[in-house]
């Protein structure tokens, strides 16, 4: 990348993406983040990286283990400050400025183990994730509106489970749990994805279901893939970035890829 930068301590006006000098990036950026380094007792989980999602983007991002692919979703959604860096959402949006909590209106995280209330029906759990208030008692008194059911038909018929409306969420498949759990996200509404390993222990059936509901997604939303199952790489990359220890190593089309010298030595050659 070409130089960059403008100190944090700057306004954030003045640290708006259109400031921050010519890069080699485009220019119509969801997620923007530039010389991000952060260091765990003298671990150095991420550094100087520089990563650029454009809006409606879907892009995987692959690496070994250790590469800081955790640590940067870590950073993207307010879990772990940088050492150093910036990081913008929708262009002057200054991530580090806000909470996980108000983050999370924006950007929406699927972790790799399935988080859905397995004692609620798959309707009461995406009720619960579209409730804009979370607080008990708000939650008791709240009645689904024509619109809001609307909307969660709507999702149900988008992550494949219109038929599984009133069944507990613990009855549910592994693939099915994860879908739910996207769901349960897009109630939400947010504008980025970042999905966490999403078909592992999935079988292959769930699989190619999985590639083809992120794939549907991507447009309306920028959604971010961080797997090591290649052959589901191979089958929804348009663009992807790879990580090696905490910066990024090579970044295109999964052809170029997959015959990068470099990548083929530190991952894909494992």
């Amino acid at each position: 990348m070409l130089e960059t930068g403008s100190p944090v301590s700057e306004p954030a006006a003045d640290r708006h993406p259109s400031r921050l000098g010519s890069i080699d990036a485009p220019h119509n950026w969801i997620l923007y983040l530039d010389k991000i380094s952060v260091s765990f007792d003298g671990f150095r989980a991420l550094n100087n990286l520089n990563l650029y999602i454009e809006a409606g983007e879907l892009r995987c991002v692959i690496g070994p283990n250790g590469a800081g692919k955790t640590t940067m979703m870590d950073v993207i959604t307010g879990k772990t400050r940088p050492d150093e860096g910036t990081a913008f959402f929708n262009g002057d949006v200054d991530l580090l400025e806000h909470t996980e909590p108000e983050i999370a209106s924006w950007i929406g995280r699927k972790f790799q183990k399935p988080t859905v209330f397995v004692n609620h029906t798959v309707l009461e759990n995406l009720e619960l994730a579209g409730l804009p208030d979370k607080r008990v008692w708000p939650t008791l008194i709240k009645k689904t509106s024509w619109e809001e059911r609307a909307r969660i038909d709507d999702t149900l018929r988008t992550i494949g489970l219109i038929e599984h409306t009133g069944r507990p969420a613990g009855a549910l498949s592994h693939g099915q749990k994860q879908w739910l759990e996207i769901g349960m996200l897009l109630m939400q509404n947010p504008r980025v994805l970042l999905v966490d390993e999403p078909v592992a222990g999935m079988t292959k059936q769930e699989t190619e279901a999985t590639a083809e509901l992120l794939t549907s997604l991507a447009g309306e939303h920028s959604v971010v893939v961080v797997e090591h199952d290649m052959e589901f790489v191979r089958s929804i990359a348009r663009k992807v970035t790879v990580l090696h220890e905490g910066h990024v190593l090579a970044e295109g089309p999964m052809d170029t890829i997959q015959n990068d010298p470099r990548v083929i030595e530190v991952y894909l050659g494992e």
